[in-house]
């Protein structure tokens, strides 16, 4: 397991990295967001979704809990901030969303942690003067060791000179 960490300098930015990511996904692929207020979680996904094809816009799904998109691969983002107690986040039927044909993005991803899945890619979202946004990727399990991997390898080989890899 090792991960990497990219500054990103803009939410325009943010998004170009999510597209770089949902160009790469795969079925039954979960992406656990974590940060504060103001990361960059949804411009993340925002960009997923374009990277999967899918023409909508995805907004945050905070007041509805989760979302649902269509493009190569269905796309499912939720979002766990509006809700308390981990009773009602495993009251949810969540494994209704990770599925074998289809990709997973959860928002406030921490409050979940005890009923998510081991397997997955953690994404640690940290604001940074400005603009600017730390985000880390954590794989956990051997699909998202490869596909951090392989989007180390796509950023490095994509031509836009301002991601900061660290």
């Amino acid at each position: 397991m090792v991960g990497f960490t990219v500054t990103t300098h803009s939410p325009e930015q943010t998004r170009r990295l999510g597209q770089v990511i949902g160009g790469l996904a795969r079925g039954n692929d979960l992406y656990l967001l974590k940060g504060n207020l103001g990361t960059g979680k949804t411009h993340l996904v925002q960009g997923i979704a374009f990277g999967l094809g899918i023409d909508e816009y995805a907004c945050s799904p905070s007041f509805m809990i989760a979302r649902e998109y269509h493009g190569r691969l269905p796309l499912y983002h939720l979002d766990l901030y509006r809700l308390d107690h981990i009773e009602e986040i495993a009251g949810l039927g969540l494994d209704e969303y990770f599925r074998d044909d289809s990709v997973c993005a959860i928002e406030w991803a921490e409050k979940g942690a005890p009923v998510l899945p081991g397997d997955n890619l953690t994404i640690r979202l940290t604001h940074l003067p400005g603009e600017k946004r730390n985000i880390s990727f954590i794989p956990h399990g051997n699909r998202y060791d490869e596909l951090v991997d392989r989007l180390k390898i796509s950023l490095q080989n994509n031509g836009e000179d301002t991601w900061n890899l660290l």
